[in-house]
């Protein structure tokens, strides 16, 4: 499990990372308070940093978080084409992707 840099205790960065953005998009559709979507995005992000940091150091954990927040903005001009839960799955299984890749040891 080491290969998946975990913090004893958690789930695996890819995982926090996919779950931010899916999950940010669902709180914020199903209670319409983008707001506490923002607050899961923030708070799932938060722990994949602090895991990708951990785990591949901090260049590693910048790039990462980048790609993260690129792909919550990049899901939106997306969702106007491809619909918006095609949209919010696709960056998010990018997002887990690169962190796996980059993790992974």
């Amino acid at each position: 499990m080491a290969a998946l840099a975990r913090i004893p205790g958690s789930a695996p960065a890819a995982a926090a990372a996919a779950g931010g953005l899916v999950g940010g998009f669902a709180v914020a559709r199903w209670t319409k308070k983008r707001q506490l979507g923002g607050a899961a995005l923030l708070g799932a992000g938060t722990v994949a940093a602090v895991q990708w940091q951990r785990a591949s150091g901090t260049k590693a954990a910048v790039g990462l978080g980048t790609a993260y927040l690129a792909a919550f903005a990049g899901a939106h001009p997306l969702a106007k084409k491809i619909g918006p839960w095609p949209a919010v799955f696709s960056v998010a299984g990018g997002v887990a992707a690169a962190s796996y890749a980059v993790t992974r040891r």
